[in-house]
């Protein structure tokens, strides 16, 4: 998914997209007299944005899932997406997760999870992270552990950390605001490469793959017919990564059942 010949959903949009729709359950009050809730999610995008980082070629998807929530916190639940990243395969991402998210008091909350990135029709592409956030009020601080990854010695191998932020405020007329910003923090994050000097002399230098990337959506939910977006998605990983530095702007629906 997120190799370096990639060159990957909280932005955090897509572990956002798996994630949010879990939060959203935990956060939903439990039917009358039953513990467990249950619900699924459909949405489209114009540009499959994951941390940064388009999946789709700048092209659009189709994404769903199902989500099983119980009123002590525990959530589990499935979400899947298509993706392009200019090769044969893999043609779409399947994601599995689970955690237990709770409240301190009225402007505290925490969340502990665990998500599974499965690439069912590519190589060397799955990794597994644990992730831990806090909130108060209306900001999110957290982190992602990568604690098993299919491209060993590579990126997105165990090891690598992912340091996530992002503040979401509610606005006028059912609108919603929201700024997040991420780093990438690579276990094995530089590789030396030859560059020319001014004068034409071939030199050694070291750089890193870690990178940033910054984000905002404005959205607004439009009852029975689900959530629209406006979203804007930035990263600086030009370097060793080869990433598009472009910003992208897209836009997202979202339906739950």
């Amino acid at each position: 998914m997120k190799t370096k010949s990639l060159a990957k959903s909280l932005g955090m949009v897509a572990a956002s997209g798996a994630l949010l729709s879990a939060s959203l359950l935990v956060s939903a009050p439990a039917a009358a007299q039953d513990p467990w809730s249950f619900s699924a999610n459909i949405g489209a995008v114009s540009n499959y944005v994951w941390r940064g980082v388009t999946q789709t070629g700048d092209q659009a998807a189709i994404q769903g899932g199902l989500d099983v929530g119980h009123e002590s916190g525990f959530y589990a639940g499935t979400w899947v997406s298509n993706i392009d990243w200019g090769t044969a395969d893999p043609n779409y991402e399947l994601d599995l997760y689970t955690g237990f998210g709770g409240a301190i008091n009225d402007d505290v909350s925490y969340d502990i999870g665990a998500i599974y990135y499965a690439y069912p029709d590519g190589r060397d592409s799955d990794f597994a992270e644990l992730s831990l956030s806090g909130s108060f009020k209306w900001f999110t601080l957290g982190v992602a552990y990568t604690v098993y990854g299919e491209n060993d010695g590579g990126l997105y191998d165990d090891g690598d950390l992912y340091y996530f932020g992002s503040a979401d405020f509610s606005l006028p007329y059912d609108f919603g605001f929201s700024l997040r910003a991420g780093y990438y923090d690579f276990r094995h994050d530089e590789e030396e490469v030859t560059k020319i000097a001014a004068n034409g002399t071939p030199f050694l230098t070291t750089e890193s793959y870690d990178y940033w990337n910054f984000g905002a959506s404005i959205s607004r939910e439009a009852g029975d017919f689900g959530t629209f977006s406006l979203n804007w998605d930035q990263n600086n990983g030009e370097q060793l990564l080869g990433y598009d530095t472009d910003p992208k702007f897209w836009v997202g629906w979202n339906k739950e059942f």
